[in-house]
Protein backbone atom coordinates (compact mmCIF):
# COMPACT_ATOMS: atom_id res chain seq x y z
CA UNK A 1 0.00 0.00 0.00
CA UNK A 2 1.36 3.74 -0.67
CA UNK A 3 2.17 5.80 1.49
CA UNK A 4 -0.33 7.81 3.74
CA UNK A 5 -1.26 11.31 2.53
CA UNK A 6 -0.29 12.58 5.91
CA UNK A 7 2.96 11.40 5.77
CA UNK A 8 3.62 13.46 2.54
CA UNK A 9 3.22 16.96 4.47
CA UNK A 10 4.74 16.93 7.99
CA UNK A 11 9.16 15.41 8.22
CA UNK A 12 10.12 13.84 10.48
CA UNK A 13 11.18 16.30 12.76
CA UNK A 14 8.31 18.55 12.16
CA UNK A 15 9.90 19.84 8.52
CA UNK A 16 7.02 20.53 6.06
CA UNK A 17 8.55 18.72 3.27
CA UNK A 18 6.44 19.20 0.45
CA UNK A 19 6.67 22.87 0.76
CA UNK A 20 10.60 23.13 1.53
CA UNK A 21 11.77 20.51 -1.32
CA UNK A 22 9.36 21.98 -4.29
CA UNK A 23 11.28 23.93 -6.73
CA UNK A 24 11.23 27.67 -6.96
CA UNK A 25 9.41 28.36 -10.73
CA UNK A 26 12.56 30.60 -11.24
CA UNK A 27 15.73 31.49 -9.75
CA UNK A 28 15.09 35.56 -9.35
CA UNK A 29 15.62 36.48 -5.96
CA UNK A 30 12.88 36.54 -3.72
CA UNK A 31 12.03 38.98 -0.12
CA UNK A 32 11.00 37.63 2.73
CA UNK A 33 6.88 39.28 2.11
CA UNK A 34 7.19 37.86 -1.22
CA UNK A 35 8.17 34.17 -0.09
CA UNK A 36 5.64 34.71 2.38
CA UNK A 37 2.69 35.58 0.49
CA UNK A 38 3.23 32.77 -2.10
CA UNK A 39 4.15 29.85 0.52
CA UNK A 40 1.00 28.04 0.81
CA UNK A 41 0.25 28.08 -2.92
CA UNK A 42 3.94 27.11 -4.08
CA UNK A 43 4.07 24.04 -1.28
CA UNK A 44 0.87 22.88 -3.79
CA UNK A 45 -3.04 23.57 -2.14
CA UNK A 46 -6.13 21.82 -3.86
CA UNK A 47 -8.76 22.92 -5.88
CA UNK A 48 -6.06 26.25 -6.34
CA UNK A 49 -6.67 27.51 -3.40
CA UNK A 50 -4.62 30.31 -1.99
CA UNK A 51 -4.17 28.94 1.39
CA UNK A 52 -3.66 25.78 3.19
CA UNK A 53 -6.87 24.76 4.25
CA UNK A 54 -7.38 24.24 7.94
CA UNK A 55 -6.98 21.00 9.68
CA UNK A 56 -9.33 20.39 12.71
CA UNK A 57 -8.82 16.64 13.28
CA UNK A 58 -7.78 15.67 16.34
CA UNK A 59 -6.22 12.18 15.32
CA UNK A 60 -5.00 10.76 11.97
CA UNK A 61 -5.99 7.15 10.50
CA UNK A 62 -3.57 4.88 8.60
CA UNK A 63 -4.32 1.71 6.16
CA UNK A 64 -1.60 0.18 7.94
CA UNK A 65 -0.25 -1.19 11.43
CA UNK A 66 3.42 -0.78 10.34
CA UNK A 67 2.99 2.86 8.89
CA UNK A 68 1.17 3.95 12.03
CA UNK A 69 4.08 2.19 13.96
CA UNK A 70 7.31 4.32 11.50
CA UNK A 71 5.70 7.11 12.30
CA UNK A 72 5.79 7.12 15.92
CA UNK A 73 9.17 5.93 15.93
CA UNK A 74 10.20 8.40 14.26
CA UNK A 75 11.07 6.56 11.07
CA UNK A 76 8.23 7.82 8.42
CA UNK A 77 6.74 11.43 8.55
CA UNK A 78 3.32 11.74 9.23
CA UNK A 79 0.83 12.80 12.00
CA UNK A 80 -0.07 10.68 14.97
CA UNK A 81 -2.36 13.12 17.04
CA UNK A 82 -2.63 17.11 17.42
CA UNK A 83 -1.24 17.43 20.69
CA UNK A 84 2.03 16.89 18.32
CA UNK A 85 0.97 18.76 15.56
CA UNK A 86 -1.39 18.54 12.91
CA UNK A 87 -0.96 20.33 8.81
CA UNK A 88 -2.35 23.47 9.44
CA UNK A 89 0.30 24.20 12.34
CA UNK A 90 3.23 22.64 9.79
CA UNK A 91 2.04 25.38 7.03
CA UNK A 92 2.74 28.04 9.69
CA UNK A 93 5.68 26.69 11.13
CA UNK A 94 6.81 26.82 7.58
CA UNK A 95 6.33 30.58 7.03
CA UNK A 96 7.86 31.41 10.62
CA UNK A 97 10.98 29.57 9.22
CA UNK A 98 10.69 31.53 6.09
CA UNK A 99 10.77 34.96 8.06
CA UNK A 100 13.26 33.84 10.28
CA UNK A 101 15.33 31.94 7.70
CA UNK A 102 15.70 29.01 10.15
CA UNK A 103 16.27 25.89 9.58
CA UNK A 104 12.82 24.46 11.44
CA UNK A 105 10.34 25.92 13.90
CA UNK A 106 8.02 24.32 16.29
CA UNK A 107 4.99 26.34 17.48
CA UNK A 108 3.09 26.02 20.32
CA UNK A 109 -0.24 27.54 21.63
CA UNK A 110 1.16 31.10 23.03
CA UNK A 111 4.58 32.63 23.35
CA UNK A 112 5.11 31.82 27.33
CA UNK A 113 4.49 27.83 26.16
CA UNK A 114 6.79 27.84 23.54
CA UNK A 115 9.54 29.50 26.39
CA UNK A 116 8.09 27.30 29.08
CA UNK A 117 9.43 24.56 26.32
CA UNK A 118 12.61 25.85 25.77
CA UNK A 119 13.35 26.07 29.44
CA UNK A 120 11.80 22.99 30.61
CA UNK A 121 13.04 21.26 27.98
CA UNK A 122 16.56 21.42 27.43
CA UNK A 123 17.34 22.54 31.46
CA UNK A 124 17.91 20.34 34.49
CA UNK A 125 18.40 20.35 37.88
CA UNK A 126 22.24 22.01 38.66
CA UNK A 127 22.12 23.81 35.66
CA UNK A 128 22.62 27.73 35.22
CA UNK A 129 20.72 30.08 32.96
CA UNK A 130 21.56 33.66 32.75
CA UNK A 131 18.91 36.11 31.20
CA UNK A 132 18.22 39.76 31.50
CA UNK A 133 17.27 41.67 34.29
CA UNK A 134 14.93 43.16 32.34
CA UNK A 135 12.53 40.18 30.65
CA UNK A 136 8.89 40.47 30.60
CA UNK A 137 6.99 40.26 33.73
CA UNK A 138 5.10 36.47 33.37
CA UNK A 139 8.94 35.07 31.78
CA UNK A 140 10.52 36.24 34.92
CA UNK A 141 7.77 34.78 36.89
CA UNK A 142 8.54 31.46 34.88
CA UNK A 143 12.22 31.45 36.11
CA UNK A 144 11.28 31.76 39.94
CA UNK A 145 9.30 28.41 38.97
CA UNK A 146 12.51 26.99 37.42
CA UNK A 147 14.86 28.25 39.96
CA UNK A 148 12.20 26.20 42.47
CA UNK A 149 12.87 23.28 40.36
CA UNK A 150 16.96 23.28 40.99
CA UNK A 151 18.15 25.54 37.74
CA UNK A 152 20.19 28.41 38.99
CA UNK A 153 18.75 31.67 37.46
CA UNK A 154 21.43 34.87 37.00
CA UNK A 155 19.53 38.10 36.51
CA UNK A 156 22.16 40.54 34.98
CA UNK A 157 22.03 43.95 32.89
CA UNK A 158 22.07 42.28 29.11
CA UNK A 159 22.58 45.41 27.45
CA UNK A 160 26.49 45.04 28.94
CA UNK A 161 27.75 41.94 27.31
CA UNK A 162 30.04 42.32 30.07
CA UNK A 163 27.56 41.41 32.60
CA UNK A 164 27.08 38.50 30.89
CA UNK A 165 30.72 37.22 30.61
CA UNK A 166 30.63 38.00 34.34
CA UNK A 167 28.15 35.47 35.31
CA UNK A 168 28.98 32.19 33.35
CA UNK A 169 29.85 29.61 34.98
CA UNK A 170 30.79 25.88 33.74
CA UNK A 171 27.56 24.76 34.54
CA UNK A 172 25.80 27.83 32.38
CA UNK A 173 23.36 26.08 30.25
CA UNK A 174 21.75 28.88 28.05
CA UNK A 175 21.67 32.70 28.04
CA UNK A 176 18.06 33.95 27.34
CA UNK A 177 17.42 37.84 26.34
CA UNK A 178 14.82 39.64 24.23
CA UNK A 179 15.82 42.13 21.75
CA UNK A 180 13.88 45.14 23.05
CA UNK A 181 12.82 44.92 26.82
CA UNK A 182 9.03 45.77 27.76
CA UNK A 183 8.31 48.02 28.91
CA UNK A 184 10.98 50.40 28.94
CA UNK A 185 12.59 49.33 25.46
CA UNK A 186 16.21 48.60 26.88
CA UNK A 187 18.34 46.94 23.81
CA UNK A 188 20.45 44.18 24.66
CA UNK A 189 24.46 44.16 23.68
CA UNK A 190 22.88 41.43 21.13
CA UNK A 191 25.38 41.01 19.04
CA UNK A 192 27.96 40.91 21.81
CA UNK A 193 26.42 38.15 23.32
CA UNK A 194 25.97 36.05 20.52
CA UNK A 195 30.16 36.36 20.32
CA UNK A 196 30.22 35.10 23.84
CA UNK A 197 28.05 32.80 24.00
CA UNK A 198 29.75 31.14 21.00
CA UNK A 199 33.37 30.89 22.10
CA UNK A 200 32.14 29.78 25.56
CA UNK A 201 29.66 26.75 23.79
CA UNK A 202 26.64 28.01 25.64
CA UNK A 203 23.17 28.33 24.07
CA UNK A 204 22.21 31.85 22.96
CA UNK A 205 18.06 32.48 23.56
CA UNK A 206 16.61 35.66 21.73
CA UNK A 207 12.60 36.33 22.35
CA UNK A 208 12.18 38.29 19.01
CA UNK A 209 8.28 39.48 19.17
CA UNK A 210 9.22 43.32 19.98
CA UNK A 211 11.32 43.06 16.91
CA UNK A 212 10.21 40.57 14.70
CA UNK A 213 11.91 38.98 11.74
CA UNK A 214 11.00 42.87 9.80
CA UNK A 215 13.43 44.34 11.44
CA UNK A 216 15.59 41.92 13.12
CA UNK A 217 16.82 38.36 12.70
CA UNK A 218 18.56 36.84 15.94
CA UNK A 219 20.59 34.24 13.58
CA UNK A 220 22.40 37.14 12.29
CA UNK A 221 24.11 37.62 15.93
CA UNK A 222 24.55 33.86 16.15
CA UNK A 223 21.62 33.23 18.26
CA UNK A 224 20.76 29.15 18.09
CA UNK A 225 17.17 29.93 19.13
CA UNK A 226 14.07 32.22 18.70
CA UNK A 227 11.37 32.84 20.46
CA UNK A 228 8.32 34.50 19.35
CA UNK A 229 4.56 35.27 21.14
CA UNK A 230 2.52 34.87 17.79
CA UNK A 231 0.07 36.61 19.25
CA UNK A 232 1.79 39.77 19.15
CA UNK A 233 2.74 41.39 15.35
CA UNK A 234 2.98 38.31 13.64
CA UNK A 235 -0.85 37.77 14.08
CA UNK A 236 -1.43 40.97 14.40
CA UNK A 237 -5.21 41.30 14.56
CA UNK A 238 -5.71 40.45 18.22
CA UNK A 239 -7.98 37.48 17.37
CA UNK A 240 -5.31 34.18 18.06
CA UNK A 241 -2.67 32.85 20.10
CA UNK A 242 0.22 31.36 19.49
CA UNK A 243 3.83 31.03 20.37
CA UNK A 244 7.04 29.23 18.16
CA UNK A 245 10.58 28.56 18.78
CA UNK A 246 12.92 28.26 15.67
CA UNK A 247 16.08 26.56 15.08
CA UNK A 248 18.32 29.17 13.08
CA UNK A 249 20.85 26.34 12.56
CA UNK A 250 23.30 28.19 14.77
CA UNK A 251 23.86 26.20 17.76
CA UNK A 252 26.10 22.78 17.84
CA UNK A 253 23.38 20.09 19.36
CA UNK A 254 26.36 17.83 19.33
CA UNK A 255 28.07 19.70 22.39
CA UNK A 256 24.91 20.00 24.49
CA UNK A 257 24.77 17.60 27.25
CA UNK A 258 21.58 17.72 27.98
CA UNK A 259 20.33 16.14 24.87
CA UNK A 260 18.49 12.72 25.67
CA UNK A 261 19.53 9.42 24.67
CA UNK A 262 16.35 8.86 22.38
CA UNK A 263 16.95 11.82 20.40
CA UNK A 264 20.72 11.55 19.64
CA UNK A 265 20.06 9.63 16.33
CA UNK A 266 19.65 11.03 12.87
CA UNK A 267 21.51 14.58 12.47
CA UNK A 268 22.46 16.40 15.24
CA UNK A 269 21.58 19.68 14.01
CA UNK A 270 17.61 18.42 14.79
CA UNK A 271 18.36 17.48 18.07
CA UNK A 272 17.23 20.55 20.09
CA UNK A 273 14.19 21.36 18.63
CA UNK A 274 13.41 17.53 18.48
CA UNK A 275 13.41 17.42 22.07
CA UNK A 276 11.73 20.79 22.67
CA UNK A 277 8.84 19.28 19.77
CA UNK A 278 8.75 15.67 22.64
CA UNK A 279 9.48 16.94 25.84
CA UNK A 280 7.95 20.60 25.55
CA UNK A 281 5.30 20.25 23.73
CA UNK A 282 3.99 16.28 23.60
CA UNK A 283 4.52 16.01 26.93
CA UNK A 284 3.73 19.42 28.43
CA UNK A 285 0.31 20.04 25.79
CA UNK A 286 0.93 23.36 25.13
CA UNK A 287 -0.23 22.90 21.41
CA UNK A 288 -1.45 25.04 18.78
CA UNK A 289 -5.45 25.30 17.93
CA UNK A 290 -5.47 24.83 14.14
CA UNK A 291 -8.37 27.64 14.30
CA UNK A 292 -5.30 30.33 15.41
CA UNK A 293 -2.56 28.49 13.40
CA UNK A 294 -4.68 29.44 10.39
CA UNK A 295 -5.79 33.05 11.23
CA UNK A 296 -1.92 33.46 12.13
CA UNK A 297 -0.86 32.55 9.52
CA UNK A 298 -3.07 34.99 7.08
CA UNK A 299 -2.40 37.58 9.52
CA UNK A 300 1.17 37.15 9.04
CA UNK A 301 1.26 38.39 5.33
CA UNK A 302 0.62 41.90 5.99
CA UNK A 303 3.45 41.61 8.50
CA UNK A 304 5.93 44.22 6.75
CA UNK A 305 3.33 46.59 5.89
CA UNK A 306 1.69 46.53 9.48
CA UNK A 307 5.51 46.92 11.25
CA UNK A 308 6.13 49.25 8.77
CA UNK A 309 2.85 51.86 9.36
CA UNK A 310 3.16 51.05 13.02
CA UNK A 311 7.11 52.13 13.79
CA UNK A 312 6.57 55.07 11.86
CA UNK A 313 3.34 55.96 14.05
CA UNK A 314 5.63 55.25 17.04
CA UNK A 315 8.33 56.92 15.95
CA UNK A 316 5.76 60.34 15.26
CA UNK A 317 4.05 59.74 18.86
CA UNK A 318 7.71 58.93 20.83
CA UNK A 319 8.92 62.81 19.54
CA UNK A 320 5.83 64.45 20.13
CA UNK A 321 5.97 63.35 23.76
CA UNK A 322 9.24 64.05 24.26
CA UNK A 323 8.30 67.54 23.69
CA UNK A 324 5.35 68.08 26.22
CA UNK A 325 5.54 69.54 29.80
CA UNK A 326 3.61 66.94 31.49
CA UNK A 327 6.25 64.08 30.34
CA UNK A 328 9.42 63.61 32.31
CA UNK A 329 10.90 61.30 29.80
CA UNK A 330 10.15 58.98 26.79
CA UNK A 331 11.64 55.35 26.55
CA UNK A 332 11.71 54.44 22.25
CA UNK A 333 15.07 53.82 20.82
CA UNK A 334 14.20 55.52 17.61
CA UNK A 335 14.81 58.88 19.93
CA UNK A 336 18.50 60.09 19.98
CA UNK A 337 18.14 60.57 23.94
CA UNK A 338 17.61 56.06 24.50
CA UNK A 339 20.92 54.41 26.00
CA UNK A 340 20.79 52.57 23.13
CA UNK A 341 19.72 54.44 20.03
CA UNK A 342 23.03 54.00 18.07
CA UNK A 343 22.74 50.07 19.05
CA UNK A 344 19.49 49.81 17.69
CA UNK A 345 20.06 51.78 14.68
CA UNK A 346 22.63 49.43 13.43
CA UNK A 347 20.96 46.15 14.71
CA UNK A 348 17.43 46.94 13.18
CA UNK A 349 16.19 48.43 10.06
CA UNK A 350 13.35 50.19 12.01
CA UNK A 351 12.46 50.59 16.22
CA UNK A 352 9.33 48.90 16.69
CA UNK A 353 5.80 49.80 17.58
CA UNK A 354 6.10 49.92 21.36
CA UNK A 355 6.80 52.86 23.54
CA UNK A 356 6.74 54.11 26.71
CA UNK A 357 6.61 57.37 29.13
CA UNK A 358 6.89 58.69 32.17
CA UNK A 359 4.24 61.43 33.51
CA UNK A 360 5.79 63.82 35.92
CA UNK A 361 4.80 63.33 39.69
CA UNK A 362 2.01 66.09 39.51
CA UNK A 363 0.02 64.18 36.48
CA UNK A 364 -2.42 61.56 37.46
CA UNK A 365 -1.84 59.16 35.30
CA UNK A 366 -5.60 56.87 35.82
CA UNK A 367 -7.11 60.21 35.02
CA UNK A 368 -4.83 60.63 32.03
CA UNK A 369 -5.73 57.25 30.73
CA UNK A 370 -9.29 57.55 31.59
CA UNK A 371 -8.90 60.60 29.24
CA UNK A 372 -8.02 59.13 26.25
CA UNK A 373 -10.52 58.57 23.66
CA UNK A 374 -9.14 56.58 20.71
CA UNK A 375 -6.63 54.47 22.40
CA UNK A 376 -7.73 51.69 24.24
CA UNK A 377 -6.88 50.89 27.69
CA UNK A 378 -5.21 46.99 27.35
CA UNK A 379 -2.46 44.85 28.11
CA UNK A 380 -2.34 43.58 24.56
CA UNK A 381 0.84 44.29 22.30
CA UNK A 382 1.68 44.85 18.93
CA UNK A 383 -2.18 45.11 17.62
CA UNK A 384 -3.12 46.94 15.08
CA UNK A 385 -4.96 49.35 17.31
CA UNK A 386 -2.85 51.49 19.53
CA UNK A 387 -3.12 50.29 23.06
CA UNK A 388 -1.76 51.95 26.67
CA UNK A 389 -1.49 50.52 30.14
CA UNK A 390 -0.16 51.88 33.57
CA UNK A 391 3.13 49.57 33.86
CA UNK A 392 3.25 49.59 38.00
CA UNK A 393 -0.17 49.56 38.54
CA UNK A 394 -0.90 46.45 36.18
CA UNK A 395 1.64 43.85 34.27
CA UNK A 396 4.26 44.44 36.90
CA UNK A 397 2.37 45.04 40.13
CA UNK A 398 3.04 41.43 41.38
CA UNK A 399 7.02 41.88 41.02
CA UNK A 400 6.42 44.29 43.90
CA UNK A 401 7.47 47.56 44.61
CA UNK A 402 11.41 46.65 45.19
CA UNK A 403 11.76 45.05 41.69
CA UNK A 404 9.90 47.58 39.97
CA UNK A 405 12.04 50.31 41.61
CA UNK A 406 15.60 48.02 39.78
CA UNK A 407 14.03 48.25 36.38
CA UNK A 408 13.09 51.75 36.70
CA UNK A 409 9.50 51.40 36.68
CA UNK A 410 8.14 54.43 38.44
CA UNK A 411 3.93 54.91 38.82
CA UNK A 412 3.60 57.32 36.36
CA UNK A 413 4.89 55.12 33.58
CA UNK A 414 2.61 54.18 30.73
CA UNK A 415 3.64 51.58 27.96
CA UNK A 416 2.20 52.34 24.39
CA UNK A 417 1.55 49.94 21.81
CA UNK A 418 1.47 52.15 18.74
CA UNK A 419 -0.95 50.58 15.99
CA UNK A 420 -1.41 51.64 12.67
CA UNK A 421 -4.24 54.07 12.95
CA UNK A 422 -3.50 57.67 11.33
CA UNK A 423 -0.52 59.04 13.07
CA UNK A 424 -2.84 62.93 13.46
CA UNK A 425 -5.37 61.00 15.02
CA UNK A 426 -3.50 59.21 17.49
CA UNK A 427 -1.15 62.89 18.46
CA UNK A 428 -4.72 64.58 18.70
CA UNK A 429 -6.08 62.01 21.43
CA UNK A 430 -2.73 61.67 23.27
CA UNK A 431 -2.83 65.85 23.29
CA UNK A 432 -6.84 66.13 24.35
CA UNK A 433 -5.67 63.90 26.97
CA UNK A 434 -2.86 65.62 28.72
CA UNK A 435 -4.42 69.06 29.65
CA UNK A 436 -7.22 67.12 31.39
CA UNK A 437 -5.01 65.52 34.14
Amino acid sequence: MGTHPAAMTLGRHGHNRAMKDKPAHHAMPQGSSTRLLHADRLGGVEHGALHKPMHTAAAFGYARAADLAAVFQGEQSGYVYARQGNPTGAALEHKISLLERARATACFATGMAAISAVLLALLRQGDHIVCSRYLFGNTASLLQTLAGLGVEVSLVDATQADAVAAALRPQTRMVFVETIANPATQVADLAGIGELCAVAGVLFVVDNTLTTPVLFRPRDVKAGLVVHSLTKAIGGHGNAMGGAVCDTGRFDWSRYPNILPPYRKGDAADWGLLQIRKKGLRDMGGSLRAEDAHRIATGAETLGLRVERSGRNAQAVAEWLERQPQVERVFYPGLPSHAQHERASHLFSGYGSLLSFELRPAVDCFAFLDALQLVILSSHLADNRTLAIPVAHTIFWEMGAERRADMGITDGLIRLSVGIEDEADLIADLDQALPGC
